[in-house]
């Protein structure tokens, strides 16, 4: 398993997923070496993915063991459907989770900050001035959310337009904080965090969270700007692909999410 994990160790670290394609294709993929994928019992009450019986490790040569079944189920899965090669191109579960493991459980702290320094120039809170139709746009899908958060939590956000910083008040970070807590684990935080970055917007990944946006809403909000420039520009074939790219990488950050609300 070393030479395999030292193989996996960049690609699977990449944020970047249109970088992690582009190291896959200058280096060939290792052949798959195992045979039966299963789920066993890790430490306390997790569970371990293991090959042919052996545990997986992650690339800081930790076990992968997870707390529910369900995300063992998911990343199981992943390992599984590996044919021939082992392409970590296509397992962003796996990819997150060794994120977590490896780095996010030894810095939680410091990766809450960091969604808390995108709530404060969260994008839902910047607003063009102009065309009308966008505006309206903008106004009509992004401001229910910010009531949500502002009903729920008591986060209160000032809107700005342009690209002007506007420092938001410190209650309304304070607010989102809380509510952020109830998933502040290596996890947690991981899959927030992924999805903050993907988006632009940590209110959004807390909206999933919080089941008030199922993943394909927030999704579409997120790219409500890019949208309307296609409508009326059209796209081209690198930016479609980054984008199919970085959905593939919000849909299993959602999944993992999702999987953790049985621990």
């Amino acid at each position: 398993m070393s030479d395999i994990r030292d193989e996996f160790t960049n690609t699977f670290s990449d944020p970047d997923p249109v970088r992690r394609a582009q190291i896959q294709m200058l280096k060939p993929l290792p052949k798959r070496f195992y045979k039966e994928v299963s789920i066993g019992r890790g430490e306390g009450d997790s569970f371990a993915i293991l090959l042919d019986g052996r545990p997986v490790k992650t690339p800081a040569k930790q076990v992968l063991a997870v707390p529910t079944e369900g995300l063992a189920e998911l990343l199981a899965a992943e390992w599984d459907a590996q044919v021939e090669n082992i392409d970590p191109g296509i397992m962003p579960v796996t990819r997150l989770v060794n994120s977590a493991l490896d780095g996010v459980a030894k810095d939680i702290r410091g990766v809450f900050e960091d969604i808390l320094n995108f709530a404060g120039t969260d994008m839902l809170c910047y607003r063009a001035d102009q065309p009308e139709g966008l505006v309206g746009r903008q106004q009509a899908q992004w401001d229910p959310i910010l009531a949500w958060m502002s009903e729920a939590f008591g986060a209160r956000f000032i809107l700005a337009e342009g690209v002007i910083h506007q420092r938001q008040p410190q209650a309304a970070i304070s607010a989102f904080a809380e509510a952020l807590r109830a998933y502040a684990t290596p996890l947690g935080l991981s899959a927030i965090h992924a999805m903050t970055t993907l988006t632009g917007s940590a209110v959004l990944p807390l909206a999933i969270a919080e089941r008030r946006l199922s993943v394909d809403e927030a999704w579409a909000l997120a790219h409500l700007d890019e949208d309307w420039q296609i409508e009326h520009w059209g796209t081209d074939d690198e930016a479609f692909q980054r984008r199919e790219l970085r959905w593939r990488d919000m849909q299993a950050a959602n999944a993992v999410l999702d999987s953790l609300r049985t621990a």
